[in-house]
């Protein structure tokens, strides 16, 4: 099980032309007047690669605020990556690009678990991916949660090569873990896998979740049915600091999909979150409106209320054809989709299979376009 128009254009050359003291103060006088468009934007390959600011990306969230530091744009980050949580990946972006962007303002690709919450509250779920995945899902509200380093820990020879790795960092064997289990690991089962982030030991990993899942929950017990598997993404590569693409959560997907078919009588049943997905887009719609309420005062149609209205148009800003042009076009009226050429696409020409709205060499002109296409239209 998977989860899973338009005027073409291309800007080559679009520079700032005017100061930004002059486009802050034409911001300032054209917000009351217009306060119906959002903005999101990816971050790998957009705003940053690995953690250096691209595409002049401080520069362009810095015309997003008032003079007093205030937002006077509505946006947010909406990207496929994560393995922290939003609250540090907030703190993070606004050290890294000079603003002050709030956890509300960052959407992963493992945010919507937490409308899992309700059915798995109080089960026992494995989370596996880089950073700290079951932190993720603690700060989500699960309350019995282990990662699959953990997990697998208390299994004697489950990953049958653990003696032969040598890591950078010591593994968690050799980090203290807990004697005891804090759950009955050996007689509760897994009600469900989540992989939170790129996993870092994908044989391991593969290894786990496939006993795991063939077994109903309980390593070395009889098969059973599978318990639910959900992916916070789908992206079969993404641009981070090596001047190629890297494989990403897909490419991951695929592996244990193609190996637990092979094994298995019953191919395997996962949901997939992030972009693409239209939902995702639903979600991003719904929290900027929130942040419409609190940022824009529309005194021509509210009577100087603070309040949200329809978006006339949100701005996806991205560098991946596949997942952010494409999404934008599946989630369809208000998007308008904005493709970058600093990260995953690089062509001359607008992409043929997904073509963007608007192409653009980096997310400052994008933003360039935006505001000139809100204020003097």
């Amino acid at each position: 099980m998977r989860f899973h128009a338009t005027t073409i254009s291309r800007v080559s050359q679009l520079k700032n032309r005017a100061p930004l003291l002059f486009q802050s103060s034409q911001l300032r006088s054209n917000h009351q007047q217009r306060c119906n468009f959002g903005i999101a934007f990816d971050i790998d390959g957009v705003v940053l690669r690995g953690r250096v600011p691209i595409g002049g990306s401080p520069q362009a969230l810095r015309r997003l605020y008032g003079d007093s530091g205030e937002l006077k744009v509505p946006y947010l980050f909406l990207t496929n990556g994560g393995g922290v949580p939003e609250t540090k990946r907030a703190k993070e972006l606004s050290e890294l690009l000079g603003v002050n962007i709030l956890p509300s303002q960052v959407v992963q690709g493992h945010s919507p678990f937490r409308n899992l919450l309700k059915k798995f509250e109080n089960e026992l779920i494995i989370a596996t991916g880089k950073g700290n995945p079951a932190l993720v899902m603690s700060e989500y509200g699960f309350k019995k949660v282990l990662s699959v380093e953990e997990y697998a820990s208390y299994f004697d020879s489950i990953d049958p090569v653990s003696q032969y790795k040598r890591w950078t960092t010591a593994p968690l064997s050799d980090r203290k873990a807990p004697a005891v289990p804090r759950y009955d690991v050996f007689s509760e089962r897994i009600k469900a896998a989540f992989v939170v982030s790129d996993p870092v030991d994908w044989g391991r990993d593969i290894q786990v979740l496939c006993d795991i899942l063939r077994s109903g929950g309980l390593p070395g017990d009889a098969k059973r049915d599978q318990p639910p598997l959900y992916f916070a993404a789908d992206d079969l590569e993404y641009q981070a600091a090596f001047p190629s693409e890297r494989l990403g959560l897909g490419a991951f997907r695929i592996a244990l999909e193609s190996i637990f078919n092979r094994i298995n009588p019953k191919g395997l049943e996962y949901v997939s979150y992030g972009k693409p997905n239209p939902f995702v887009f639903k979600n991003a719609e719904a929290i900027l409106s929130q942040l419409q309420s609190s940022s824009c005062v529309d005194h021509s149609e509210n009577n100087g209320v603070s309040g949200s209205h329809p978006f006339e148009t949100l701005y996806m800003i991205g560098d991946n054809p596949s997942v952010d042009v494409n999404g934008a076009r599946q989630a369809g009226h208000p998007w308008f989709s904005i493709l970058t050429r600093t990260g995953v696409f690089r062509g001359k020409d607008n992409h043929a299979e997904f073509p963007a709205n608007l192409v653009v060499d980096t997310v400052e002109e994008a933003v360039d376009y935006i505001l000139r296409r809100e204020y003097n239209s």
